[in-house]
């Protein structure tokens, strides 16, 4: 008779059988192609997952979730299957998220990898916090067949569905090629690693055999062609630790969901200019002349907390700056035209950069702060066929629709339909501001004298100076923020050292603003 098994031994065994699936897990794909991935200069998922998160604050979820393997199958089933899921803290907040692992099965995408990354998802909506996706993946696993491409279309389902409702970070940190590109395109912001990191819908093969183009895949695809050609990408890095902490960066400005403030910080100390309080600086920053280029983002940066804005998509359409940045501890969104290029035109790029951008801060609450320098829409046949009038509206559209607090500071021009885009007071801007040599008129005194005044300059004895006289007239009868002022267009003509103090007035008179649009399904922006 065989002696009976004492539940201690029982309790050992089940214990170690635990223990083993989870030693499994953590030795993913082996030694071997962790060792490649390190010599690919990539970081491990779970020392992704480390350095995004606060020390010791990861909760695994779904270690040990396998996908069945097919008869024939080459490779045994893992533990994890792939990718690794759960949560932690940022800063102290939760913050959901998952890592693809390349160094199991390519990080391919299997009906259980699917279902562990729509777990995440669908608590850290139930939840009301950001969650983050770390893609590092080979495409649907192909001997799976259309069950993982079904995978694919329930992870995009709930990226819609949780559009809006809370923050969406990606983080591209190797391949990610065909239909799984749309899952971070959905998202709000998407970074890249220079080198390592790869975006297509078909990879440079399949373009050269169809079309007979030559390209590389860093060409195609690669972290400077999305973040300055394409306006996939919202930033580029280096390298993976600086691109996350990038992503902790970001999080920092946002709130957990769309029912919740961003987070405030206390104001820094007056010797660090964290009080509201006059900046000399500023009264020289901006030329007077109309036609001379100078940097937005310096006065950008002398207005803000601490000299810090965080750029968004700094490399794609520079003509434009978005960003996020503080005002007395207070997270903002920044949306300023940039006379350093295309003399801050708005142009397509710039027109759907920034509606994206005022869009995204009106679905979370932060507080929208646009500077105008803008001499119109830029001219031309390119701009024209490729549809700047719908591009145009997008950004109107944006502004129109937010019910945030906006505050609009006029630097020096506004002109024609431009004007009324940049959160002018006609589209529901709260408090406009405008410096003393502010111009507001229909078009710039050069085009509006030419035209109104053509045959008077024409028979002058001095065309010049009786050009000269009538831009002086049109420049002081028109353009000068006194008429939009006594209009009630602007609400205050400040002086440029006053800069900082009037919007730090202005947003703690709005904090408790409400406003809100007429009942709809959604409306129907210009896509």
């Amino acid at each position: 008779m065989q002696n009976p098994v004492s539940d201690a031994d029982l309790r050992a065994r089940a214990l170690r059988k635990v223990e083993d699936a989870e030693e499994r897990a953590l030795r993913a794909g082996g030694p071997e192609r962790i060792a490649r991935q390190k010599a690919a200069g990539k970081l491990t998922a779970r020392e992704r997952v480390a350095r995004l998160l606060d020390p010791d604050s990861f909760v695994e979820t779904d270690m040990l979730v396998v996908q069945p393997t097919r008869e024939g199958a080459r490779e045994e089933a893992i533990p994890g299957d792939g990718v690794v899921t759960g949560h932690g803290l940022v800063h102290g907040r939760p913050t959901f998220v998952f890592a693809q692992d390349f160094t199991v099965a390519g990080g391919s995408l299997s009906p259980a990898h699917a279902r562990k990354i729509c777990k995440v998802m669908d608590l850290a909506l139930k939840v009301g916090a950001p969650v983050v996706g770390l893609n590092d993946s080979g495409g649907a696993r192909i001997q799976e067949g259309v069950a993982a491409l079904g995978g694919y279309a329930d992870i995009f389902l709930r990226n819609t569905l949780a559009s809006g409702v809370i923050p969406q970070l990606s983080a591209v940190l190797g391949p990610c090629a065909g239909g799984a590109v749309y899952s971070p395109a959905i998202t709000d912001f998407v970074f890249m690693v220079e080198k390592t990191s790869h975006m297509f819908i078909t990879g440079p093969d399949v373009i050269r055999a169809v079309t007979h183009e030559e390209v590389s895949k860093e060409e195609l695809g690669g972290a400077h062609t999305h973040a300055a050609r394409s306006g996939v990408a919202h930033r580029a890095f280096a390298d993976e630790p600086s691109c996350l902490e990038g992503l902790r960066t970001l999080l920092s400005f946002l709130p957990q969901n769309n029912r919740e403030d961003p987070p405030r910080r206390p104001a820094a100390s007056p010797d660090a200019r964290g009080a509201a309080k006059d900046d000399e600086a500023l009264e020289t920053l901006v030329p007077a002349d109309p036609s001379k280029p100078y940097d937005m983002r310096a006065l950008i940066t002398r207005v803000v907390d601490d000299g810090e804005l965080f750029d968004i998509q700094p490399e794609y359409a520079p003509n434009i700056v978005v960003g996020l940045a503080r005002l007395e501890g207070r997270p903002i969104g920044v949306v300023a035209n940039q006379p350093a290029h295309l003399a801050g035109c708005l142009d397509i790029a710039a027109s759907v950069k920034a509606a994206r951008f005022v869009r995204f801060c009106d679905c979370f609450n932060i507080p929208l702060v646009t500077f105008v320098d803008v001499p119109g829409f830029l001219p031309g046949t390119a701009q024209e066929f490729g549809g700047i009038i719908k591009h145009g509206a997008k950004l109107l559209y944006a502004y129109a629709e937010a019910t945030v607090p906006k505050l609009t500071v006029i630097t020096r021009k506004a002109y024609g339909g431009a004007y009324d885009v940049m959160s002018s007071k006609h589209i529901r801007g709260d408090l406009n501001f405008a410096y003393p040599t502010a111009e507001i008129a229909v078009m710039g005194p050069e085009g509006a004298v030419n035209i109104v005044h053509r045959d008077e300059i024409a028979r002058a004895a001095d065309p010049d100076a009786t050009r000269a006289a009538f831009l002086a007239d049109y420049r002081a009868t028109f353009a000068s923020p006194l008429v939009a002022a006594e209009l009630g267009y602007v609400d205050e003509i400040i002086r440029p050292r006053a800069t900082r103090r009037a919007l730090a007035r202005g947003l703690t008179l709005l904090g408790q603003k409400r406003d809100a649009n007429p009942w709809k399904k959604h409306g129907n922006i210009p896509l």
